[in-house]
């Protein structure tokens, strides 16, 4: 009799398995999935089956002991509530049974709406849904993979000159007579005249010459140029346009006429290197400091030449690749960088207006910077799959604690605000990638190349541009990169 009971379980079990969810895959557009699923009716029924077997074990029904009410009084009790219990469990496992059988990798959950979807009282329920699924590519072989290493060396020449500069720094300015040179200090009494505004004195105050420096309040461009060869007791008128972003509201945006009066000019007489000078470098003699700044240019020199090889495999492989991107992952990041460029050009000082002027230029930079992130995500991860890395939580404390140090506050600290704002999960992507780059590179095939010089910068045409190129510049030096941050967030959903 057991035996005929357990082969009836087990034949019931088995007609369960049968029933299955009739599932329908299309496509939607580039990285997104159509998914239209069909739930039988039998399996419906026997969804209220377990709910109502669930429901009568707790169930206080008057006139029944708990475990006893029949379901037809159930049914009339909780009918409603069972119903919308049946339905979104249905729902959910339709939909995730879906996703697994079909092997599609999504980003984030199904955008399904239970009060949309009518669950009928005879017959199959009929659902549909969108979801956005990771991109599809082929990454390139990553043995051999060509990498370039700038020729970079450490000079006596590049030695001797900084240690000249740190005795510059130490230096004294002293009284000199005579005509002003480069890298001199003058003592002045000087008149801003803003346009529009009232003017300012300042009595007595130091400015130094060089290339760009500050007369008062404000930043004058050729000061060396405009300075040198004069002297004390002579009067100089030059003219300065204040960048928009400036702080102070008297000066910002305007051109600004400024008159230097120059009653003193002083000379920087270097440090001698006596014990003193030494002591403050922790050396006892030149020799010594020579070492020091050696051994300390050599490991620049080698950490330079390690991102170099970095950079230029992430550009290969970034290059070997061509897929479509999910479109609001696209939109998501984009609005969020455009969001922080935004709030940042307000704090520099931009007026709202101006920013607002620029708007659909910010927004294509915000888009195109969004596409850029993502796609080296989605590579860098494909990669780290491939050859099966991930950051250690080691390797996870380390860093923060390079980071707290820097920082000045406690590693403790710093991971629990990392936690909350999500920089800890992008310290990890981090991690995983320079890794994954390191790996590759012990196989590379590596070329020395004459370093790259940097280009000249170019004076942008309107301050707005010129704030969010430095914004840019500035958000691609953070350790947080957002756009691999929300795209891991959305992938670690699934």
């Amino acid at each position: 009799m057991a035996a005929k009971k357990k082969t009836a379980k087990t034949e019931e079990k088995e007609q369960e398995k049968t029933i299955e969810n009739i599932v329908k895959i299309e496509d939607a557009g580039p990285c997104k999935k159509k998914v239209s699923i069909e739930i039988p009716a039998e399996k419906i029924g026997k969804m209220f089956d377990v709910q109502y077997e669930e429901l009568r074990k707790d169930a206080l029904v008057p006139g029944f002991r708990k475990g006893r009410a029949p379901r037809r009084l159930l049914e009339k009790r909780f009918g409603k509530e069972v119903g919308e219990q049946a339905k979104v469990k249905l729902l959910m496992e339709a939909s995730e049974a879906a996703l697994k059988d079909n092997k599609l990798d999504s980003l984030g959950e199904p955008d399904i709406d239970p009060e949309k979807i009518e669950l009928p009282k005879e017959g199959s329920m009929k659902f549909d849904f969108e979801i956005e699924v990771r991109p599809e590519f082929e990454l390139p072989n990553l043995e051999g993979v060509p990498a370039e290493k700038p020729r970079l060396e450490v000079t006596d020449a590049q030695i001797e000159t900084e240690i000249i500069e740190l005795q510059k720094r130490l230096g004294m300015y002293k009284p000199k007579d005579g005509k002003v040179a480069a890298e001199d200090q003058i003592i002045a009494d000087v008149v801003l005249k803003p346009e529009g505004g009232q003017e300012e004195k300042v009595d007595n105050t130091e400015i130094y010459v060089r290339s760009r420096g500050f007369v008062g309040k404000v930043s004058v461009e050729n000061l060396d140029k405009l300075l040198v060869g004069t002297k004390a007791g002579d009067t100089k008128t030059t003219s300065t346009e204040v960048a928009s972003t400036y702080y102070d509201e008297t000066y910002c945006g305007k051109k600004v006429d400024i008159d230097i009066k120059i009653n003193d000019v002083k000379e920087l007489v270097p440090a001698e290197m006596d014990d003193a000078f030494f002591k403050r470098f922790g050396v006892a003699d030149k020799a010594e400091l020579t070492k020091v700044i050696r051994e300390r240019n050599e490991a620049n020199v080698e950490r330079q030449q390690k991102e170099a090889m970095r950079q230029f495999v992430r550009e290969y492989l970034l290059g070997k690749v061509d897929f479509e991107l999910p479109g609001n992952i696209v939109a998501d990041q984009s609005k969020l960088l455009l969001q922080r460029q935004y709030t940042r050009l307000l704090m520099q000082g931009l007026k709202a207006e101006d920013v607002a002027a620029e708007m659909d230029e910010l927004k294509a930079s915000s888009e195109e910077q969004a596409k850029e992130q993502l796609k080296s995500f989605f590579v860098m991860d494909a990669v780290a799959k491939k050859l099966d890395i991930q950051a250690t939580e080691e390797e996870i404390n380390g860093y923060i604690a390079q980071a707290a140090m820097y920082r000045q506050t406690r590693p403790e600290k710093l991971r629990e605000q990392m936690s909350r704002d999500g920089s800890l999960t992008q310290a990890a992507l981090e991690i995983r990638e320079i890794k994954c780059i390191d790996k590759i590179l012990e196989s590379a095939k590596i070329s020395e190349v004459e370093p790259k010089k940097a280009e000249e910068p170019k004076p942008a045409k309107k301050a707005v541009k010129k704030a969010a190129k430095k914004d840019d510049a500035d958000e691609s030096e953070n350790t947080e990169k957002p756009a691999k941050k929300a795209a891991a967030k959305k992938a670690d959903k699934k």
